[in-house]
Parts: C-alpha cells; sequence; structure tokens
C-alpha cells in the first residue's frame, strides 16, 4: 500500500517556506542566532570590532543552514504495507515502510516518523543517515490494540535536518492506510445444534421431490444442457423441449443477532459484557461460515450484513471469505445503538424462514423479553447467549434464584423454545457452546432452509 507519492523538497525560497524554515529552527540553532544577536549588540556597545565579527559569524550560521535547507532539490518517494492489514485485538501486526530516492541526488540525514493513534503504541521514528540517488531503505515497526476499531496510519512525515544540527524541515505525505482490529474469537466445539421446528429434522431436505416422474418438476431447454435430461412427457405437454431440473441444494442459513442497545450493558472496556457479546458474535459467525453455512449479522436496529446474496444472506462458498471479512469488519466498529428495542430486528426475521438463530442480548425487560421469545416462532432453531450486566459489573455470576427477574426472562425465552445460556463473567463462548448443545430438549442439529443434499449437517471441527 502506498503511502504516498515523491514528496518534493525543493519548495522552500518563498516567504511561506521561509517562515516555516525559521520555525523549524532546533533549540541548538535558537542559542546560536540568540548568542549571535547578543554579542553583536555588546560588541557594538563596548566597540569591540573583533567581538562583533564573532556575533555576525555566530548569528550567520543557523540563517546559512535554512537557506541550504530551502534550497535542498531531491525527491523521496515513500510506501508502506501492512502485515497483516486485519487482525484480532491484542495482537501485532508489522508495518514495514520503504523510502526511495528518485532524485540524482543523495539525501542528506533524514528522520522518519510515521503517525499512529495512541492506542496503537509509542509513535515510531527512525534515522536514515543516507540515501544514494536511486536508492531505498526499509524500515518496520510493530502495534498493537487490545481495542477492536479502525485505526488509521499516516500520514508519512519526513524530517529533514543540516549537518550542524541547526534546523529541522518536516514533510509530509499525504497518503494513509488503515489497520482494523476485529473482535477476539475462539475456536467452538464440535457440536450439534438442533431446531425443533417443523422441517428440520436430522438431515437436510432435498429440494424437490424424487419419487417418480410425475413428481419432477421440469424447465425449459437451453443451450447447453445435455439431451439426456429431456422430460419427453412434459415436452409433449407444453409442445416445446423441456428438461428435467436437476436437485437444487441450499445451503443451510443461520441468522447471527447481536443485542447492541445502550441500555442493555453496563460497564465498558475489553473485559465488558458488550466486549463479550461482540467477540461471542464474531466466533459464531467464523465458525458457522467454515461449516458451510449461509450466514449474515444482525443487530437490533434491523441492519443485516453482508445484505446482498440470498436475501441477505452470504451467498456461494466463493464468498464466503469476502463474507467473513465484512461481518468482521462492521465488529471491529459496532457501538451502541441508541434503540431500546428490538422490534426493527424482529421485523426483519418475520419476513421468513431463517434457519439456526443464533442470538447474544444484554439486559431483557419483560416487553423486549416477550419481542425476543416471538423471535423464536420464526425460526428453525434458536440459541440465545443472555448476559446480566449487573453481574459483569460486579464481577460475579448471574442471579440464580427462580424469582430472580434474570431467570424470569430466561424461564420465558426456553418456554418459546429457545435454548436460553446465562453468561457468568470472564468464561469463554466455548463452554456454553457445549451447554447450548447440551440442554434437554434443544440438542439438535444445524438447519438447512428450503432443502438441501441428504447429508446430515453438523459442526464437524473447530476453526483456525
Amino acid at each position: 500500500m502506498a503511502a504516498g507519492g515523491p514528496a518534493a523538497m525543493d519548495d522552500g525560497d518563498d516567504r511561506s517556506g521561509l517562515r516555516a524554515a525559521l520555525s523549524g529552527l532546533t533549540t541548538r540553532g535558537r542559542s546560536f542566532l540568540a548568542a549571535g544577536v547578543a554579542a553583536a549588540v555588546c560588541a557594538y556597545v563596548l566597540g569591540q570590532a573583533d567581538l562583533l565579527r564573532v556575533g555576525l559569524l555566530l548569528a550567520a550560521l543557523p540563517l546559512v543552514c535554512v537557506v541550504v535547507l530551502l534550497r535542498t532539490r531531491y525527491r523521496v518517494a515513500g510506501t508502506r504495507r501492512l502485515s497483516p492489514s486485519r487482525v484480532p485485538a491484542g495482537t501485532e501486526a508489522r508495518v514495514h515502510l520503504r523510502m526511495e530516492n528518485v532524485s540524482r541526488l543523495p539525501t542528506g540525514l533524514l528522520m522518519l516518523q510515521d503517525r499512529v493513534p495512541y492506542v496503537l503504541g509509542p509513535r515510531p521514528r527512525f534515522v536514515l543517515d543516507r540515501v544514494e540517488a536511486g536508492g531505498r531503505r526499509e524500515v518496520s515497526y510493530r502495534v498493537r490494540s487490545d481495542l477492536r476499531g479502525r485505526y488509521p496510519l499516516g500520514p508519512l512525515q519526513l524530517r529533514l535536518s543540516d549537518p550542524f544540527g541547526m534546523c529541522e524541515l518536516t514533510r509530509s505525505f499525504s497518503a494513509y492506510d488503515t489497520l482494523v482490529v476485529i473482535p477476539r474469537t475462539e475456536p467452538l466445539p464440535p457440536v450439534r445444534l438442533a431446531g425443533e421446528a417443523a422441517g428440520y429434522g436430522e438431515g437436510r431436505q432435498r429440494s424437490l421431490a424424487l419419487a417418480g416422474d410425475d413428481d419432477v418438476i421440469p424447465r425449459g431447454y437451453r443451450h447447453g444442457d445435455d439431451l439426456r435430461r429431456v422430460h419427453w412427457r412434459s415436452t409433449a405437454r407444453y409442445g416445446e423441449l423441456m428438461v428435467r431440473r436437476e436437485e437444487q441444494p441450499q445451503r443451510a442459513r443461520c441468522t447471527v443477532l447481536l443485542d447492541t442497545r445502550r441500555i442493555a450493558y453496563q460497564g465498558t472496556g475489553p473485559d465488558s459484557a458488550f466486549e463479550w457479546a461482540v467477540s461471542g458474535a464474531a466466533s459464531a459467525l467464523v465458525h458457522m461460515l467454515e461449516r458451510g453455512f449461509a450466514v449474515r449479522l444482525l443487530t437490533d436496529d434491523g441492519n443485516a450484513v453482508p445484505g446482498e446474496g440470498m436475501e441477505g444472506f452470504a451467498g456461494s462458498t466463493q464468498e464466503s471469505a469476502d463474507s467473513a471479512g465484512l461481518m468482521m469488519d462492521t465488529l471491529a466498529v459496532v457501538d451502541h445503538s441508541d434503540g431500546g428495542g428490538l422490534s426493527r430486528a424482529y421485523d426483519v426475521l418475520r419476513g421468513g424462514n431463517e434457519g439456526l438463530l443464533i442470538a447474544f442480548f444484554g439486559d431483557l425487560d419483560e416487553e423486549q423479553a416477550a419481542v425476543a421469545a416471538r423471535m423464536r416462532q420464526r425460526s428453525g432453531g434458536a440459541v440465545a447467549f443472555v448476559l446480566d450486566s449487573a453481574a459483569w459489573t460486579q464481577g460475579a455470576a448471574p442471579p440464580t434464584g427462580s424469582d430472580t427477574q434474570f431467570e424470569r426472562r430466561l424461564r420465558l425465552l426456553r418456554e418459546s423454545g429457545w435454548t436460553a445460556v446465562a453468561v457468568a463473567p470472564g468464561a469463554g463462548l466455548a463452554r456454553y457452546w457445549q451447554q447450548a448443545a447440551g440442554q434437554p430438549g434443544v440438542t439438535a442439529q444445524s438447519t438447512a432452509v428450503g432443502g438441501g443434499t441428504g447429508d446430515t449437517t453438523s459442526f464437524s471441527g473447530g476453526w483456525s
């Protein structure tokens, strides 16, 4: 990735450039200039000609250095490369910088500095002694953030200094790159999540009935179709060439619902309940995509990602990687929503059969618990990971009494068909993933929407 094109160092003989150069005088240069002026004043008062010469020499040296730097005429090009450009929180990324002297003159002392946000670490600085004409230098540094987000890197700055250290001029490139810090993910165990809705059994349904010729759904002949698939009975009936339609397997679908309501979470920071929910949603997305599901991310405000393909789901297998990147980029910057309810998400879910529904909920009051309960009726299987943010802020496990508000909300979800799991502070998602598969009456499989092949769909492994 380019950090900038050629940077000219020869724009310094106008008035604005002169003012910038004078402002770039170092402490040493200002000291020499002040000493020279003071010596000249003393020489005038005392009538000492030799002291006047010394004062003029002291004052002239930094000014000469300023003029030399302003008239320096060489061009430097810089590039930046991130490896990788998308990293999980808490993981290091390396930034490679390459400087190339594209002029015919060798450079002097160059100080290279890249601007980075403070959360990524200290600002990197490098000193390049001399770059010959047409030569190049490469340096690198590491960045790391425990907080997810999108962080700009750059613009790159070059600081040119004279041999005496009297003056420093700074030139900035215009381009910058972006480092995406995605939520942490963890491998999930190979369990089978089964739905209880009608049409969701131990295996995937076939999209077409294959009991006999009368059950075959034909279509019109297309150029390139195999003539052996011609269905002569339908051809005679419709008066045009008809072929048997091949079995159309569809990918199993999964919707990951993330509750981002501000009122549903308390506390902030990497160990907060909201960050656990975001990380859990990311882990579920990656796991389900690698299991071959068509997956989409849905938030409480009704926004679905990727939003293209099969009714908003990720499309073919070739698109899974791009879809995963898009959803992870969304989770990298997702923040609390100002909405107070889950009705928009419910409106999206009630539009059709959504397959397996995996939800991460914060605090639910009676009204929102009822809305969440109705979501289950529109889904083949539903698993909810519910966080009690008050318990998270206190560092204690969620209350377990049968009369507590938290337990009543869980009971309402379970009675409506959800696999509702209470999440305690500090535990990983893998533990609760196994718990969701082990609850009586809800230990079943991943589901296929609209049919598919006759093979059983199961979670055969984790991810790396």
